[in-house]
């Protein structure tokens, strides 16, 4: 009897803890949507202004500093080249000479023209004296006296005519002798030892290029210059003093040495509606030729007080839209739609809805969505 008692008391003793474990079971669980979700960490540019440059990649191309076409001023047998071709020469320099036997002549006969006349006036000078002297006592008539006076005068305009004719003859004598114009590299030779080459003629014997500095010739489209025009008026953008130009050669490889915009055309070209530019640039190496396809990044104007914004820190929707994500005082994150102006190397020039001091998220975009609780980490830096 005790130990069916006892038996049933346990029984009955474990019917409140069954009830108790039931009772958990079918409890509903917690929610998990309850609990605070962890920040998110990511990286960050804190925006500073700053005054940079507005520039524009235009494309363009190399010109000869000085051109001379070089062309006989006289007709004559080509005796002679005396100049390498691409070869260096100084104005002055002989380049070809010409068979000048004809001309040595004719200099010759001119100077000897110039000897008769001087003892032709020599004579009517004295014959004029003489007359003075005989018109003084009345020994010579007055037709006679100004026939002498008149010879005198006649023989000193034959001595001035000679010596014109001398000074023509020197002149072509000295043409066979062609020389360069300018200082510059010569081009190819066009004709050779024996060639005829005439007065005047339309081919030129050879071309001179001046290439220390040279041009850079570049245009501009007409809507680009009137939307930089148009800013200039705005108070945060000025127009650069004097515009540096960049250029890059062809394989993209920067130049070494900078250059300067000298012109800007003041009519656009109708069949392209661009603008043309000339660019000087220093060219001590004579590493640019003329005709050399380039690229110029000119720099002409300056934006103050400038936000610049991570080329990675802005993303489009699917309208094209720009947008940011900035961290906010309560480290959440909102979407900003901003406008973007241009680019300027790695970042963006944001024109508006971002202001200076905006922290803005450049890594775990694909993290964080609008409200997301984040860690910030200022980029490159400690966190904030």
């Amino acid at each position: 009897m005790l130990c069916r008692l006892s038996a049933r008391t346990c029984r009955l003793a474990l019917i409140p803890l069954l009830a108790a474990v039931l009772a958990a079971c079918n409890e509903p669980p917690a929610d998990a949507s309850t609990a605070a979700p962890a920040p998110v960490p990511v990286s960050v540019v804190t925006l500073q202004p700053q005054a940079v440059a507005l520039e524009r990649e235009l494309p363009g191309r190399t010109r000869a500093f000085v051109i001379a076409e070089v062309r006989p001023q006289v007709t004559g047998i080509v005796r002679e080249r005396l100049f390498e071709e691409g070869a260096e020469v100084a104005a002055g320099d002989p380049l070809y000479q010409l068979d000048d036997a004809t001309y040595r002549a004719a200099a010759n006969s001119a100077r000897a023209s110039i000897e008769r006349a001087e003892a032709a006036l020599d004579l009517a000078r004295r014959n004029a004296k003489r007359a003075v002297e005989l018109q003084d006592v009345r020994a010579i008539s007055e037709q006679e006296y100004q026939a002498l006076l008149s010879a005198r005068d006649q023989a000193e305009a034959d001595l001035a005519v000679a010596r014109a004719q001398y000074e023509t003859a020197l002149v072509r004598l000295n043409y066979a002798l062609i020389k360069a114009p300018i200082s510059g590299r010569t081009g190819r030779s066009s004709v050779t030892q024996g060639a005829l080459v005439t007065a005047d003629q339309a081919d030129a014997l050879t071309t001179i290029h001046q290439l220390d500095p040279v041009y850079v010739d570049v245009t501009q489209s007409a809507s680009e210059l009137l939307s930089l025009r148009r800013a200039l008026s705005a108070s945060a953008i000025r127009e650069a003093e004097k515009i540096p130009v960049r250029i890059l050669l062809d394989d993209g490889t920067p130049y070494p040495l900078q250059g300067e915009l000298k012109f800007s055309d003041v009519a656009v070209d109708p069949t392209t509606g661009s603008v043309a530019m000339r660019v000087v640039v220093p060219n001590p190496d004579k590493l640019l030729l003329p005709g050399m396809y380039v690229r110029a990044v000119v720099s002409n104007a300056i934006v103050e007080d400038a936000l610049l914004v991570p080329q990675r820190g802005i993303m489009r929707d699917a309208k094209g839209q720009a947008t940011a994500m900035v961290v906010t005082a309560d480290g959440t994150v909102e979407a900003r739609a901003v406008s973007v102006d241009s680019t300027l190397g790695a970042d963006w020039l944001v024109r508006d809805g971002l202001i200076a001091g905006d922290r803005v998220v450049v890594e775990g975009l694909q993290k964080i969505a609008p409200g997301t609780p984040v860690d910030a980490v200022e980029f490159g830096g400690d966190a904030g």
